[in-house]
């Protein structure tokens, strides 16, 4: 039970107002830990519930560790605007009945907010690194109060290119600051690299790495490249698909796929690294809401897109780096539901089929 941390009224109420009550393995484990100040390398499974695994410790030992000062006191990094949107929503509702402040610090929208939030004065800073980095260059920002460090999904943080933007954000920070890294998969590099920001990091690990949800039901079609928009079409429309989001490869392939699905008369929006924050809010708000039923994704979407009961993910064209399979079928079978994940494999693509299903440890089923 929630009850049997060590958090205080405030949390608890909190808590109680989102309806939880069991904690999941994540939390059981990190959060006694988090909250005796250890620092943490924590891996679990896309969907199990990390964010409020680093949020509520932070949230207690924010809240007796202040020094009267304006400075931030806990920087939360993560790899995208998506993801920094969501774990701030999740920090707000969990802070809602205590005295303190966040600002959400991300790139692709006007620097004047965040400004005049860092002057006004926040305890919680929630970000992206390249546009935390900016206001860092610009003396806008002031890290030295520093008391906790977070890197959510780490590895991605990686594969992203952010590894020196991060190195240089953490030679601004105070020596003597807890540090946790959590992620869905924490491959040997992300830990060795563990070794010069923590200090005898506590390992977390309640799945084995690289296991999806045993609650997604994985398929493959292998199909001719040319003949993959009929039978998504097809998959989609006479299937009775309700939700769907579709992976592709490049931002170009996305925004194609998304204007043939159009034509087809479903209703679809397309999210990538080249649409304006406002175009990806929207989108992403309009699949959430139900009003659009396929939102067509690249990589970006795979990591902190938090949509209650998607039944339904479709990798269109499979990743480059195996791994990322992996989080982009996390979308779906979340927090209990059951999901479906289908794979459209072309002759070109089976020797990336291949790498998927020795990372997973056994072959997918292949659709009749």
């Amino acid at each position: 039970m929630f009850t049997d941390f060590s958090l205080c009224p405030e949390l608890q109420t909190a808590i109680r107002e989102l309806g939880f009550t069991e904690p999941t393995p994540i939390q059981t484990r990190a959060i006694p830990m988090a909250l005796e100040g250890r620092d943490l390398l924590a891996a679990a499974q896309t969907g199990t519930g990390k964010t409020a695994a680093f949020a509520l410790p932070l949230l207690e030992r924010l809240r007796t560790s202040g020094d009267g000062s304006r400075r931030p006191r806990a920087l939360i990094l993560v790899p995208t605007r998506e993801l920094a949107a969501q774990v701030s929503d999740t920090f707000r509702v969990l802070a809602r009945h205590l005295p303190l402040r966040g600002a959400l610090i991300i790139g692709g929208v006007s620097p004047k907010p965040q400004l005049q939030a860092l002057a006004a004065g926040v305890d919680v800073i929630i970000a992206t690194p390249g546009r935390v980095l900016d206001h860092l260059q610009s003396r806008a920002l002031d890290l030295s109060g520093i008391q906790a460090l977070v890197l959510d999904e780490a590895d991605r943080m990686l594969d992203m290119g952010f590894i020196q933007t991060i190195r240089r954000i953490v030679a601004a920070l105070p020596k003597q600051r807890q540090t946790l890294m959590f992620s869905a998969t924490l491959p040997e590099e992300i830990r060795l690299l563990a070794r010069s920001w923590q200090r005898n990091p506590a390992v977390i690990d309640v799945a084995p790495r690289n296991t999806p949800s045993e609650l997604v039901d994985h398929r493959v079609y292998h199909v001719e490249a040319s003949a993959k928009h009929p039978l998504l079409r097809r998959l989609l429309v006479d299937g009775g698909v309700r939700q769907s989001l579709v992976f592709t490869r490049t931002k170009h392939g996305a925004n194609k796929l998304a204007e043939r699905l159009g034509k087809d008369g479903l209703s679809v929006a397309a999210i990538h690294g080249n649409k304006s924050q406002g175009a990806r809010t929207k989108a992403l708000d309009d699949f959430k809401r139900g009003r659009i039923q396929v939102l067509v994704a690249t990589d970006i979407a795979a990591r902190g897109l938090d949509i209650s009961e998607l039944p339904h993910v479709v990798n269109f064209e499979l990743p480059h780096v195996p791994e990322d399979y992996i989080h982009r079928i996390g979308r779906t079978g979340r927090a209990g539901s059951s999901g479906e994940a289908i794979s459209l494999v072309s002759r070109e693509e089976r020797d990336r089929l291949g790498a998927i299903e020795r990372l997973l440890g056994r072959p997918i089923s292949v659709a009749a």
